[in-house]
């Protein structure tokens, strides 16, 4: 395995086959790591992905309504909601969701503990109390940006000249609000993809979800360095593409950034 070696050497040796696809061999285990990250990727990816299909259009649609109408009553109670749900770590809102629907109501699993031969996707069951984790603090964070980037767009002057003007509400949304406010709120939605990914760490660690998160964990436990610099340069290398992913989506939104 190189230990005879210098740290920095060994560091760059593995960087050198990283770059080519080749994360080497667990020491611990003895199994590949390209294998054993590639089982539990798609996992992971598969929570990442619901969670961000049902959290970002309904988060993004509320925050939207709650910066056009602030005040309203329901203004007050998604704003009240959403400060409550950022304040409470995410594994305590697992195991709260853990409580109500398992322990109590008996309704979902508790965990997401396979027999052998079986896969996600037949007890799907299993996806949805850490998929309200995820769901409840992303949705929070969202709806809280957009809402105070349309209520500051809202006052200002070109939107108040077009109201003026006589041009209909919804035109006034959708051409001149929306467009310059969904760009900080884009940063938002592209840096918590990377947190979903880091982020899940914990929550697959509360519902024994097998995705790299709790991959990562094993790692820790088995100091196992090679299988941890893997799974870290995996959900960093997630993190660094949503955030080229929200450079891109600026051009769309806003041409003169196309334009610089």
């Amino acid at each position: 395995m190189g230990l005879d070696r210098h740290p920095v050497e060994r560091y760059i040796s593995w960087i050198g086959n990283a770059v080519q696809g080749d994360l080497g061999v667990s020491p611990r285990s003895g199994a590949s790591i390209n294998e054993m990250i590639g089982r539990r990727l798609p996992n992971s990816a598969l929570l990442a992905f619901i969670a961000f299909v049902v959290a970002v259009p309904t988060s993004l649609a509320a925050g939207i309504f709650a910066g056009i109408y602030p005040d309203s009553r329901l203004d007050r109670f998604l704003s009240i909601g959403s400060l409550l749900t950022i304040s409470v770590p995410e594994f305590i809102i697992g195991v709260i969701l853990m409580l109500v629907f398992s322990s109590k109501l008996g309704w979902l699993p508790s965990s997401t503990i396979m027999l052998p031969g079986e896969t996600i996707m037949s007890k799907p069951e299993v996806l949805v109390l850490p998929i309200l984790t995820i769901t409840g603090a992303l949705f929070a964070y969202i709806l809280r940006m957009a809402r105070a980037n349309v209520m500051e767009v809202m006052e200002s002057n070109y939107v108040r000249t077009a109201v003026l003007k006589g041009i209909p509400m919804r035109q006034v949304v959708m051409k001149h609000v929306l467009p310059n406010a969904l760009i900080p709120t884009i940063t938002v939605i592209a840096n918590n993809v990377g947190w979903m990914f880091g982020g899940l760490i914990v929550v697959e660690f509360v519902f024994a979800y097998p995705g790299v998160g709790s991959l990562l964990i094993m790692a820790i436990d088995t100091r196992d360095m090679r299988l941890l610099q893997s799974t870290a340069m995996v959900i960093a290398s997630v993190y660094a593409f949503s955030n080229l992913a929200a450079d891109l989506a600026y051009g769309l939104l806003n041409p003169r950034i196309r334009y610089g």
